[in-house]
């Protein structure tokens, strides 16, 4: 039986209430009829009584709904639940290595040359220079820690590399092959606190030009083009500083020693300054150019380098660029002296790429690339001509980091350049390869 607030039953109490008029009637029948004071303070009584008995109505319902804890009965312990240990965090790579990453790739590829040169040789070939062969293009270890305002403004990148694609990169340092045979970059980094952050990097760092990179997994072709091999420099030593403005517009200025050289071979210093506008998602425009002295022990020639690159994603699946590089300002050198000849024409050479590529979806995308690479004054392949290459290439991703490509490449000259089995060369050469890329990174491992 419920109870009110001062512990009398509520249905006493209400049955109390119901009975007072009744008696009140009752006992006006048998005595004499009241007068209307004594009505009136019997009426005012009840009205109190009916006041009372809502107030404990409303405390009786507020009790019932706030929850209450159960008693524990006599004479029974209360047991209390122990607290479960929490789990402990798993540990992965990328815990331990904290901010600094470690990633990488290894990469090899079996070439068929058509012409069959009994050197073995594919003519005008940066890295996949090995004909009829199994061959190891690179193996590549990056280890990297981004400068961070938030964190650290310091940072660095070192990358190694070893393989036939390391060997043409640095075969034109001094020295030829010494101490950075191995070494595609090495840089710190500093962020300062200039607006959104001005990023200064020191070391050795690759070329901003051209549309192509050194790793093949990063390109659309499996082969690198004419115009990445002869027209612009792999890398440079120096100072780079970028600052970003919005995601649109960023501007990145060089002083370095040069083309392709650690230790300067003259006493000036080469120049750059690279463009980026990004006017939309579809849109992308590089504008870079180079002004220094390049040749061998004298400043009185200046090499000019100016490079563009425009990219349009069409759609989420087809997407498109282009590429054109112009060069000029060396002369012929007298061997004899080995020095520029400064009564001879400046040199100059030039040369455009397309590229398309279609993605069926992750697993599966077709390439082709377009080169007309004109050499114009012989500077830079060796032999005054201009050439014509066309790649496609099939790519198939098996896993995340597995990638497998399939390419066919036709290069031609207008000159004989390219050897067929011993019999002399002739204007062209058909390829077949098949390429094989391993990716790791840190970052990813679980």
């Amino acid at each position: 039986m419920k109870k009110n607030s001062s512990g009398i039953p509520l249905l006493l109490v209400l049955t109390a209430a119901l009975l007072v008029a009744p008696l009140c009637r009752g006992q006006a029948s048998t005595d004499a009829s009241p007068s209307a004071d004594d009505l009136s303070k019997r009426v005012a009584d009840l009205e109190k009584q009916l006041t009372a008995l809502q107030a404990q109505l409303a405390t009786m319902k507020q009790s019932a709904s706030a929850p209450t804890a159960a008693a524990p009965a006599a004479n029974t312990a209360v047991e209390s639940t122990p607290a479960q240990p929490s789990a402990p965090a798993k540990t992965t790579i990328a815990s331990l290595l904290g901010p600094t990453s470690i990633s990488g790739f290894v990469d090899g590829y079996y070439n068929y040359n058509t012409n069959q040169p009994a050197d073995r040789l594919n003519g005008y070939r940066v890295f996949d220079t090995n004909s009829n062969n199994l061959s190891l293009n690179m193996v590549e270890l990056i280890v990297d820690k981004a400068p961070d305002a938030a964190a650290s403004r310091t940072g660095y990148h070192v990358a190694l590399g070893f393989g036939n694609a390391m060997n043409v990169v640095n075969a034109s340092d001094p020295g030829g092959l010494g101490f950075a045979q191995y070494l595609k970059e090495a840089y710190f980094s500093y962020l300062a606190p200039v607006g959104k952050g001005l990023q200064v990097d020191f070391g050795k760092f690759v070329t901003p030009m051209g549309a192509e990179v050194i790793e093949s997994k990063d390109n659309w072709n499996y082969s690198r083009g004419l115009l990445f091999g002869y027209a612009i420099p792999f890398y440079h030593f120096g100072l780079r500083a970028k600052y970003t403005f919005n995601d649109k517009y960023n501007l990145t200025g060089f002083l370095v020693n040069g083309w392709n050289d650690i230790i300067d071979n003259n006493s000036g210093k080469t120049y750059g300054m690279s463009f980026g506008w990004n006017p939309t998602k579809k849109w992308g425009l590089t504008e870079t150019g180079f002004w220094g002295p390049e040749q061998k022990n004298t400043n009185k020639t200046t090499r000019q380098t100016y490079d563009t690159v425009l990219t349009y994603n069409a759609t989420s699946k087809l997407s498109l660029m282009a590429n054109y590089d112009y060069g000029r300002g060396d002369r012929p050198v007298d061997p004899t002296t080995g020095l520029p000849i400064m009564t001879a024409p400046v040199v100059w050479w030039s040369g455009i790429a397309g590229y398309v590529k279609y993605a069926w979806n992750d697993k599966y995308s077709f390439a082709t690339r377009y080169e007309y690479y004109d050499d114009h004054s012989g500077f830079t392949t060796g032999t005054i001509q201009h050439f014509n290459e066309f790649t496609t290439t099939f790519q198939r991703m098996v896993t995340s980091n597995l990638i497998t490509r399939l390419e066919f490449r036709r290069d031609m000259s207008n000159e004989p350049a390219f050897l067929k089995n011993t019999n002399g060369l002739v204007k062209d050469q058909n390829t077949l390869a098949a390429g094989m890329i391993l990716t790791f990174d840190s970052r990813e491992a679980k």
